[in-house]
């Protein structure tokens, strides 16, 4: 009864399906081997242990990352263009798109933990500061400094999907056709790329700045813009590249006022292994 929630809690925590599911089944080991007799808000108590369970894995990922500066891009909510199903609507609640998953992705894990579970789901901070061994000001303050941090980037999309699909097939046409005048059309002068290719290394690939920049990059995939295939991406419209049958990049857009403000990519082709396609043909 209690999954959904806990298994929204932990994807925004850790950015990754399946590190979330590993989290809940250590959850669940951990509530069997407990008394929670005297438990009278279990939902609470679950929260708390998956809490705890997802700042260790933040704090273990941030240890052994070996290169800080490289980006990774988290794991994103694949569905068909026809819309997503009833899991993948209650992982995605109250909207968190690819882009404000980039932002949490810079946010220390403390920060990360009390952002998400005050202004996200509502947990008061005297019970999220014993999990993150600070007293409820300062977890305060934890939350402060996160929120600044998301609410400075451009995660906020334009929510008419129809809308969005416009300004991507116009990018993709534009990127198909190598008219760089028509992509500087649709991008915002501050649009950004981030792109995570893996352990993979593309001449000119990878993050990009500025409408022209992101532009430039868009031309040197133009062979591949025309198997780009409409997909629904945490929940907002995107596109899956294919070269030929196999999937080259998962693209998601972060529309605003008729533009592009932000395209995040997934390339890493050990990482595309992973995913199922198969939602697109359905």
């Amino acid at each position: 009864m209690e999954r959904p929630h806990l298994r929204a809690v932990a994807y925004r925590m850790l950015g990754s399906v399946s590190e979330a599911d590993d989290v809940l089944q250590e959850a669940w080991l951990r509530m069997n081997r407990a008394d929670t007799s005297d438990v009278h808000n279990l939902r609470g108590w679950l929260t708390t242990v998956v809490a705890r369970l997802c700042l260790d894995a933040l704090r273990v990922r941030k240890s052994r990352r070996e290169e800080p500066a490289a980006f990774q891009l988290p794991e994103p909510i694949l569905a068909g263009p026809d819309g997503m199903n009833p899991e993948q609507e209650a992982l995605l609640a109250d909207s968190i798109g690819l882009a404000m998953m980039v932002v949490l992705e810079t946010l220390t894990p403390a920060e990360r933990l009390a952002f998400v579970l005050h202004d996200v789901f509502a947990v008061p901070f005297d019970e999220i500061a014993p999990i993150v061994s600070r007293t409820p000001e300062a977890t305060r303050q934890l939350a402060s400094r996160a929120r600044r941090r998301v609410h400075g980037s451009p995660i906020e999309s334009d929510s008419d999907l129809s809308a969005q699909r416009e300004v991507i097939d116009a990018f993709i046409a534009a990127s198909r056709a190598g008219d760089f005048d028509a992509l500087l059309k649709v991008l915002d002068p501050d649009a950004v790329v981030h792109a995570d290719f893996g352990r993979t290394r593309l001449v000119g690939a990878g993050s990009a700045q500025g409408a022209e920049d992101v532009a430039r990059q868009a031309l040197l995939f133009r062979a591949l813009a025309g198997g780009a295939r409409h997909a629904i991406i945490n929940g907002a419209a995107g596109v899956v590249v294919f070269a030929g049958v196999k999937p080259f990049a998962v693209a998601a857009f972060t529309t605003r006022n008729g533009l592009i403000v932000e395209i995040d990519i997934l390339a890493d082709s050990e990482r595309l292994a992973t995913m199922d396609f198969s939602v697109l043909d359905a």
